[in-house]
């Protein structure tokens, strides 16, 4: 019985069989294929046990005593309460059993059970060669349906240069009338140009220029002596002015030969007594600047030179 299922599944479709042995009959036989429908239920996907697509239960025909183990009760719960699709497969046609009545489906011996659940291959490809064949043509008749409706719009639609042929001639007609009209605009302006420039010659503008001159002159003749007076003072002062900002700009006596001594941090010296022994310095010329170094003690200052006592004519009074 089980190599016809076998054979059977693998003569329609090739694939991978878990067999659970059981008792089929005899006391234990019950509490067996109820343990082995919980025990697929139960397996895990890529567990040790593999969990299948459905469970078969079969055996092969036999006596009311021999199939007796099939009508218990907690069997036919267990086949109610499977989680996977079961096939019952028990006995010959004319037998019932509870368990057909609990299954998902009955089959009438166990090689229509394997017939039951496994398809034919070479009716699946048969199949999908005519489905993919069928859609071939369908596309094929969609594709050519829309390249008539398209060959069907273009022909209504008007060409392209019928389009465009009034816009074409417009715009020839504008070009033909724009280079006409450029001419005649550059021909008006230019008789107006040549109408302006005519009377314009240098005589007349040398003549006002003359009279301007002739007032200004005229102007600076008549100035009175007092405002001559007045702007030669007023220059005088100006020039004075300027000798005595030239005599206050630091600058001017580095020409004559002297030199501005500056300490380190750019400050001005004032006096050999505030630089000390090994201080840098910087001297400015009035060409440049160089580094100094303070060498030596400062000098002792040299002894004031006694005033002169003032002399007093005796017969001359004094005031306080």
């Amino acid at each position: 019985m089980i190599r016809d299922i076998l054979h059977r599944i693998a003569e329609r479709w090739p694939c991978r069989v878990v067999v659970w042995p059981v008792v089929v009959q005899g006391e234990q036989a019950a509490a067996q294929v109820r343990a082995a429908i919980e025990g697929f239920g139960a397996a895990a996907p890529g567990g040790p046990i593999p969990r299948p697509d459905l469970i078969i239960v079969a055996r092969g025909g036999g006596s009311v005593e021999d199939l007796w183990p099939f009508n218990d009760e907690a069997l036919a719960r267990a086949a109610a309460a499977s989680v996977l699709p079961l096939v019952s497969a028990v006995g010959h046609e004319t037998d019932t059993t509870l368990i057909d009545l609990a299954a998902d489906r009955r089959a009438p011996t166990p090689t229509a059970a394997a017939e039951m659940v496994t398809p034919v291959f070479a009716d699946l490809a048969a199949a999908l060669a005519d489905y993919e064949r069928r859609m071939i043509a369908c596309g094929g008749r969609m594709v050519e349906h829309r390249r008539a409706r398209l060959a069907a719009a273009v022909a209504a639609l008007p060409r392209v240069t019928d389009l465009l042929a009034i816009a074409i001639q417009r715009l020839d007609i504008a070009s033909g009338r724009l280079t006409a009209a450029l001419g005649a605009c550059v021909a008006a302006h230019r008789h107006d140009l040549a109408s302006i420039a005519s009377p314009l010659k240098p005589a007349l503008l040398q003549r006002p220029i003359e009279i301007k001159s002739a007032r200004l002159a005229d102007a600076g003749a008549r100035l009175s002596p007092a405002v001559r007076r007045r702007l030669a003072e007023a220059a005088d002062r100006l020039a004075t002015l300027e000798k005595l900002r030239a005599s206050f700009n630091p600058d001017g006596p580095l020409g004559r030969g002297f030199a501005r001594v500056h300490t380190a941090d750019g400050a001005l010296a004032r006096s050999a007594a505030s630089l000390k022994s090994g201080e840098k310095l910087k001297l400015v010329f009035h060409d440049g600047d160089r580094a100094a170094v303070v060498d030596g003690a400062p000098a002792a200052p040299a002894p004031a030179a006694p005033r002169k006592p003032r002399l007093v004519p005796p017969d001359q009074g004094r005031l306080f």
